[in-house]
């Protein structure tokens, strides 16, 4: 499972790899909700729930609870791209809860800690300077 966090200040985003040991204490979390970052590494760090991805890519929704998948009758938000005045869409979308079909879970930072922001997001000059020297 990933993390995604963003940074509100700023406006850059990253993404850390949830250890599987790490996966339990997040489930049946929900859309709002805020975390402890040192799940991720991110000690200190408190982190609010903004939105969940499955494995089949779906998009969760605030409105439907659980963990159940269902078909929504949508006009705008996550699940809905070019959204027009009057228009409404059945779509597949997520419940809000947390689950072992979750992969991606978006984030902001809500509480910061010890690290400087610059220290949580690497500069794209050095990761691809690394990058070459990998290959």
């Amino acid at each position: 499972m990933k993390i995604i966090f963003s940074d509100k200040k700023n406006g850059k985003t990253a993404q850390l790899e949830v250890a599987k040991e790490s996966e339990s204490t997040l489930m049946g979390k929900r859309i709002g909700e805020v975390i402890e970052g040192g799940v991720v590494g991110l000690d200190g760090f408190k982190l609010q729930i903004t939105g969940l991805s499955d494995k089949m890519g779906s998009p969760s929704r605030k409105e439907i609870d659980g963990t159940r998948k269902a078909y929504a009758l949508l006009s705008s938000g996550p699940g809905i791209v070019g959204a027009r005045k009057g228009k409404r869409v059945r779509k597949l979308v997520r419940g809000n809860a947390i689950s072992a079909d979750t992969s991606q879970v978006n984030t902001v930072i809500a509480e910061y800690g010890a690290k400087g922001a610059d220290e949580l997001f690497p500069k794209k000059a050095v990761a691809k300077e690394e990058a070459a020297e990998g290959k």
